[in-house]
């Protein structure tokens, strides 16, 4: 990307994300109050306040969009201003991946949510979902039910454990299989 609008860019997008948060905190406010989330969705277990989100969202926006755009800066390679599109669709499948999650918690489908959980740990091992577009589509479209925190760890563990998969595992048995491939018999 273009080196003059990178600090716009972010700076919009943190921006955006605080206005976005503050309107779900007021919404929640005068419905009720403002949500607490138990971790694991146990009463026994501590609860996390949705108001730590106009700290979190922002934050990890302004972060994430930091990483995007040095990606594709360096995919574009000076060519074109624009997000490539492989950015977009890993922004735009995370996005829909975090609202199916969120709908399908928010209406009940306990069964259903343990399909899309386990589908998205079968997606972390096909798809490279530890980078930053992903991972901020995914905590973007949980937030307005789970709030910032709990999708935002929950995000970290599965990008976690899809880069150890594709920068360590994989490169790993690539090399494993090029060795053995090149033995005499």
């Amino acid at each position: 990307m273009d080196e003059k609008r990178l600090p716009r860019l972010r700076l919009y997008g943190a921006v955006l994300a605080l206005l976005a948060e503050m309107a779900h905190l007021c919404w929640e406010h005068f419905h009720g109050g403002v949500l607490r989330h138990h971790i694991l969705n146990r009463a026994d277990l501590p609860a996390i306040s949705n108001w730590w989100g106009l700290l979190l969202l922002p934050a990890l926006t302004w972060h994430l969009i930091g990483r995007i755009n040095k990606r594709s800066a360096a995919l574009a390679d000076g060519k074109s201003s624009a997000l490539p599109n492989s950015v977009l669709a890993g922004f735009a499948g995370s996005l829909l991946f975090g609202v199916l999650l969120s709908s399908c918690f928010s209406f009940g489908y306990a069964t259903l949510v343990d399909y899309v959980f386990e589908g998205l740990l079968l997606l972390a091992l096909l798809l490279p979902v530890y980078r930053a577009e992903c991972v901020l589509g995914f905590v973007l479209g949980m937030t307005f039910v789970f709030g910032v925190v709990l999708p935002a760890a929950i995000a970290s563990i599965i990008a976690a454990v899809s880069m150890l998969i594709h920068r360590l595992v994989y490169p790993t048995l690539v090399r494993l299989w090029v060795g053995l491939a090149r033995q005499p018999e």
